[in-house]
């Protein structure tokens, strides 16, 4: 059975896509409730699929997975749509509908998992969400494309949070964007935390500066399996080579 006190509890996982290399390789982990997690790693340790798995996106070639106290693969799929509506996820460009308004796009979770609701409720839910991330309601009836990348971040953000899922999830949420944006997403994702209590934040990211300055818990992967899991006093004390290299070359050049 799952750790009481764990979102995500993974035992064994492996995934290959090939049937030769795997791209997650015998990966153990519980994912702490009510805490951030931040999720680091050399690219192609396996951090993007272990974040789909967790979202119920990939099938494991075997071991198991439970989010919530669920084993996804044992779920039928009206059993599964409804369990993702637990989750939230702010995928790494937004990925807003270019053809919706902003309201249009954060009401949409809404309209297609609360239809019984009245429109004038999604839209008070809507627009409460969106003031929750810090987005004036002058911006509302926009376009994404008439928005800034830090806007169209919040906007992903208030529509991750339209049905108060109880886990959110970050991939790569800073990738591409200056120092400044950076920071303001950063502390985006600590106070969106802060301000839903006993949600549970996990965050991809090769962003180390943020890693050690917003998670309660930071999880190094490399090649496939967990390196190291703890706070980020283990990581600093710790004396392994390799996490000491990676530390000191993203710390150096964040």
């Amino acid at each position: 059975m799952i750790t009481h006190n764990a979102a995500v509890h993974i035992r064994d996982l492996r995934k290959t896509f090939d049937g030769k290399e795997y791209i997650l390789n015998g990966l153990n982990l519980d994912i702490p409730k009510g805490k951030i997690t931040c999720i680091i790693g050399f690219s192609g340790t396996g951090k993007s699929v272990l974040l789909k798995h967790i979202l119920g996106l990939i099938r494991p070639t075997s071991g198991r997975l439970e989010v919530l106290g669920h084993d996804l693969w044992k779920m039928s799929l009206d059993e599964l749509i409804k369990m993702r509506t637990r989750l939230g996820v702010l995928f790494q460009n937004a990925a807003l509908f270019d053809d919706m308004t902003v309201m249009e796009n954060v009401e949409f979770p809404l309209r297609e998992h609360r239809k019984d609701m009245r429109p004038s409720q999604w839209a008070e839910i809507a627009a409460r969400k969106l003031e929750s991330v810090g987005l004036e309601s002058k911006h509302f009836n926009k376009l994404p494309a008439e928005l800034s990348g830090g806007m169209r971040k919040r906007v992903g953000l208030a529509r991750a949070l339209a049905l108060d899922p109880e886990i959110l999830l970050y991939d790569e949420p800073t990738t591409g964007l200056d120092p400044i944006l950076t920071e303001v997403v950063d502390d985006l994702i600590a106070s969106t935390h802060k301000n839903h209590a006993g949600s549970t934040s996990i965050v991809v990211s090769h962003d180390l500066f943020a890693a050690f300055r917003i998670s309660d818990y930071i999880v190094m992967l490399n090649k496939g399996s967990v390196l190291l899991a703890g706070t980020p006093d283990v990581f600093h004390t710790s004396d392994n080579e390799l996490i000491q290299k990676f530390l000191s070359k993203g710390l150096k050049q964040g």
